[in-house]
């Protein structure tokens, strides 16, 4: 986290093949925008991908971040064909990426692209550096985010940044039954038998469950 795996690319590259060779597993944390050729090379090294969506209009990639939305898009359908398991982490920052109707369209993009079984982190924004103008999400609009993942048929979509809130825990999608228990970063409880629900048995989609 906080440091882009793809400008080090060779090293992540080369240090991912010894890692499978000894039975490790690769993640990356990326802001998803690489070329086509640099994933083909690493994608059968890689595990699981947390990639960041952050925002689904161009006018803000082009604005915010001088880049453009598509190949994002593109990076993690490649990801998801070729068999990384892949989260998505979208920072809300109001005004400029937390109007419904866009929330909705990313929302449907990630169920209907990538599936339903897509994690989708929505974390609350902190003014800092070059946009203290802007204010602190309100709860109010990472619960409705949340809602809009949810309708959306996403099965586990979190809140971030707000320790002690129940949308950081892991819900099983079938039967409501605390899963995974969160409190900020730490796990406080792992109630996951051998992969599926203790209570209804539901299978769920990961690495290492």
């Amino acid at each position: 986290t906080y440091t882009e795996p793809t400008i080090y690319f060779e090293f992540a590259f080369e240090t991912a093949k010894i890692a499978h060779a000894r039975g490790l597993k690769n993640v990356f944390v990326s802001n998803g925008y690489m070329p086509p050729e640099a994933l083909d090379m690493i994608a059968p090294y890689l595990d699981a991908a947390n990639v960041d969506l952050k925002a689904f209009t161009d006018d803000f990639y082009r604005v915010q971040c001088g880049a453009r939305l598509n190949p994002v898009k593109e990076t993690l359908r490649r990801m998801k064909a070729a068999g990384v398991m892949v989260e998505v982490t979208t920072l809300i920052i109001p005004g400029l990426n937390d109007a419904p109707d866009e929330l909705q369209q990313l929302a449907a993009f990630l169920s209907e692209g990538l599936g339903p079984d897509t994690p989708w982190h929505i974390s609350r924004f902190h003014p800092t550096y070059q946009l203290t103008d802007r204010s602190v999400t309100p709860m109010d609009t990472l619960r409705g985010a949340r809602d809009i993942g949810q309708a959306a048929g996403l099965r586990y979509v979190y809140m971030g940044n707000v320790p002690g809130e129940q949308g950081e825990s892991t819900l099983c999608h079938q039967c409501g039954e605390m899963l995974i228990e969160r409190w900020g970063f730490q796990v406080r409880r792992n109630r996951i038998d051998s992969g599926c629900c203790p209570k209804c048995r539901t299978e769920l989609s990961g690495i290492g469950m």
